[in-house]
């Protein structure tokens, strides 16, 4: 698992069958300081309706992916599972 930040949407007009329907974000890996970034923009499937400059935790778990598309072959890897809650001023 790992935080990141929702930097845009991505749309298809082809894709693999499993990811029909499926609401895909682009999301930057951070740091533990939450700042910095932790390597390239990923495609996440977006399962806990996340928003442009939302944070989320962020995981790669490949048979929650295959739950969540109900597909036994997916090639999908990255999936959110929370949103986190940002201090209000």
């Amino acid at each position: 698992m790992q935080v990141a930040r929702v930097i845009g949407t991505v749309t298809s007009s082809f894709k693999h069958e499993s990811l029909v329907g499926a609401k895909l974000l682009l999301v930057q890996p951070l740091l533990a300081d939450g700042e910095g970034f932790d390597g390239d923009p990923q495609i996440a499937i977006d399962t806990v309706a996340a928003g442009l400059e939302d944070r989320v935790v962020i995981t790669s778990d490949g048979r929650l992916m295959r739950e969540v598309l109900n597909s036994k072959r997916t090639p999908a890897r990255w999936s959110t599972i929370a949103l986190i809650d940002e201090p209000t001023d």
